[in-house]
C-alpha cells in the first residue's frame, strides 16, 4: 500500500471512530445514561452559560462519572435545540485509528470537524450566533494538549469542556492556559448524590458552587449542622449506604451486586487501570515498576488518614520486595499516585514561610478503594466504640481520610495539616480561606472530652494562626462547652457537596 493510500485508509478509520463518538450527527441515540445526575452536570452547564472562560476543565480520578456528566450535558444541549452538528466530542483513549500521536492531533481533529461536519470555521459559526461546543475527554493522553488548546482559545470562538484524570498534567496545562479556563474538581459521589441514585428524598448540597467565603464564619458550620439535623432521616440512610460501599458510582448504580463483585470491578477499572496503564510509562519513555506502585498503593491504604514517615515506608517496601529502593524513587512514585488523584497528599502547614520537613498525610479518594484493594472493609457504624477499640481506631483513621478527600475536592480550598512539634499538638487539617485559617480535629467516637479539642483551642488562641474558631468532627452529635469550637458529625459534614 502506498503512503498516500495508507494515509487515506487511516483517515477513513479515524472518521468512522469520530462518527461513533458523535452519534447525534446521524440522528442516533447516545449510550444509555443513568437517570440520576451528578451535581457536576449543573456545574458544567453554569460555566458554559456564563462563558466566564473559553474552556471548562473537569479533573478527577477514574470512574467517578466525568464522562457520564458531560454526556448528560450534551443530551441537555440537544434537548434545548442546539443543532447536532454544533457538538463535537473526542475521547482520547487507546483507539489506534485515532492516531493521537500524530502532530497536533487536537488541531487536526478540529480542522476535520470544521471541514466535514460544520462545513465552516468555528468563527463563522459563532458569527452567526451558533456557537460550537467541543468536548475532549482524558485529554492528558495527548502530548502538548494545553498548547493546542491555547492556540484554539486564542484564535477561535467556541465553548469547550476538557476532562482529565491526572492532577499533575492537568495542573501544568491549566497554568499555561491562565485566563482561558475555569476548573472544576470532581470528587467521588457526595452523600446527596448517593441519595439520588438510591431514590431517596435527597436535599440540595449545602455549599454553593462558589461559597468558599462562607466557610470563614462559624455560623456557616453551625447552619450545616442544623441542616443535617433537619434532614436526619435522609442523612442516616444515605450515610449507611456510603459507609457500606463507598462513593464510586458503580457501587450504587449496581446496588444489587454483591460487594465482592463491586470490589473486583474497582480493582480492575480504577486501581489496576491507573497502575498498569496511566503510570506505565513515564517521562522520556521510561517504564515504571508496576509491582512497586502496587505495593506503595497498598501501603497508602494501610495508613490512610495518617502521616507515616518515609523511612518506615522504605523499610517495609525493601523488606517485602527484597530490593534496595531509594528515598528519591519512593517519593517520586508516591507523587505519581497523587497525580492520578487516587490519593491526596496533604502537606504540612507553612506558617510565616517556615518550611516543614514532616511527611505528607495520606488520604484516599474513597475508603472503598482500601476495602477493595486490601479486602478488608472497616465498619464506620460501630454501635459501641469501646467494645472493639482496634476497629474503632481504624475507623477513626478512615474518617480522617474521608474528611481530607472531601476538602481536597472543593475547588480553590487550601488544605494542610499541622504536625506535632514539641508542645504543639497535631491538628488533623487546617483550611485556609483568604487570610483566615480553620483548624479541624477528627474525633470519630461517641464520647468527647476536653482534652480531645485542647489542640484546637491552643491553635485558636495563637494570634499568628488567625483562626477565630475551630471545627471538631465527631461520630455523633456531641456538644462542647467552648463556643469557639463548632462540633459537627461526619455525616452532617458530608452534606457540604
Amino acid at each position: 500500500m502506498k503512503r498516500s493510500e495508507l494515509y487515506y485508509a487511516t483517515d477513513v478509520a479515524t472518521a468512522d471512530v469520530l462518527y461513533r463518538m458523535n452519534p447525534w450527527w446521524r440522528g442516533m441515540p447516545t449510550v444509555d445514561l443513568p437517570a440520576s445526575r451528578r451535581h457536576l452536570v449543573e456545574q458544567i452547564k453554569r460555566r458554559l452559560a456564563y462563558q466566564l472562560a473559553r474552556i471548562t476543565v473537569v479533573r478527577g480520578s477514574r470512574q467517578i462519572g466525568k464522562t457520564t456528566a458531560y454526556l448528560h450535558v450534551i443530551s441537555d444541549l440537544l434537548a434545548a435545540g442546539i443543532a447536532p452538528q454544533r457538538i463535537f466530542r473526542v475521547q482520547f483513549d487507546e483507539i489506534e485509528s485515532l492516531n493521537i500521536r500524530r502532530k497536533d492531533p487536537i488541531l487536526w481533529f478540529v480542522g476535520w470537524y470544521e471541514r466535514e461536519i460544520l462545513k465552516m470555521s468555528l468563527n463563522e459559526t459563532a458569527a452567526q450566533g451558533q456557537m460550537a461546543y467541543l468536548f475532549f475527554d482524558e485529554v492528558q493522553n495527548v502530548d502538548n494538549w494545553s498548547t493546542q488548546l491555547k492556540f484554539l482559545a486564542d484564535h477561535h470562538t467556541f465553548l469547550g469542556v476538557v476532562t482529565g484524570s491526572s492532577a499533575l498534567r492537568i495542573e501544568q496545562g491549566r497554568d499555561s492556559l491562565a485566563g482561558r479556563v475555569n476548573t472544576i474538581e470532581a470528587g467521588v459521589l457526595s452523600l446527596t448524590e448517593i441519595g439520588r441514585i438510591r431514590r431517596l428524598d435527597a436535599p440540595e448540597p449545602f455549599l454553593s458552587d462558589n461559597g468558599l467565603r462562607q466557610m470563614k464564619e462559624a455560623s456557616f458550620w453551625k447552619a450545616l449542622d442544623a441542616y443535617g439535623r433537619q434532614h436526619s432521616t435522609f442523612v442516616q440512610t444515605a450515610f449507611h449506604y456510603f459507609a457500606e460501599r463507598g462513593a464510586y458510582p458503580i457501587a450504587h448504580l449496581r446496588a444489587e451486586a454483591p460487594w465482592e463483585l463491586v470490589a473486583d470491578q474497582l480493582n480492575e477499572t480504577v486501581i489496576k487501570r491507573v497502575i498498569q496503564h496511566d503510570l506505565r510509562v513515564g517521562d522520556k519513555g521510561r517504564k515504571r515498576d508496576p509491582l512497586l506502585l502496587e505495593e506503595m498503593f497498598r501501603w497508602c491504604c494501610r495508613y490512610a488518614g495518617q502521616a507515616p514517615g518515609l523511612p518506615k515506608l522504605i523499610q517495609e517496601i525493601q523488606s517485602l520486595l527484597q530490593a534496595n529502593i531509594g528515598h528519591q524513587r519512593v517519593r517520586a512514585y508516591l507523587q505519581f499516585l497523587n497525580d492520578t488523584l487516587l490519593i491526596r497528599l496533604i502537606r504540612p502547614l507553612e506558617i510565616r514561610l517556615k518550611r516543614q520537613k514532616s511527611p505528607p498525610k495520606l488520604c484516599l479518594a474513597d475508603h472503598s478503594l482500601r476495602a477493595s484493594w486490601l479486602q478488608e472493609p472497616i465498619p464506620l457504624e460501630l454501635p459501641d466504640d469501646e467494645a472493639n477499640q482496634t476497629l474503632a481506631k481504624m475507623a477513626g483513621h478512615i474518617a480522617e481520610s474521608i474528611v481530607g478527600a472531601l476538602f481536597c475536592s472543593i475547588s480553590g480550598l487550601d488544605v494542610a495539616y499541622q504536625p506535632a512539634r514539641g508542645q504543639t499538638p497535631e491538628i488533623d487539617f487546617v483550611l485556609t480561606v483568604g487570610d483566615q485559617r480553620i483548624p479541624i480535629e477528627i474525633k470519630y467516637r461517641n464520647r468527647i472530652q476536653l482534652e480531645d479539642y485542647h489542640g484546637l483551642l491552643q491553635f485558636v488562641e495563637n494570634p499568628h494562626n488567625q483562626a477565630p474558631f475551630g471545627l471538631l468532627i465527631t461520630k455523633g452529635e456531641v456538644p462542647t462547652t467552648d463556643e469557639r469550637i463548632v462540633t459537627l458529625p461526619l455525616k452532617h459534614l458530608l452534606l457540604l457537596r
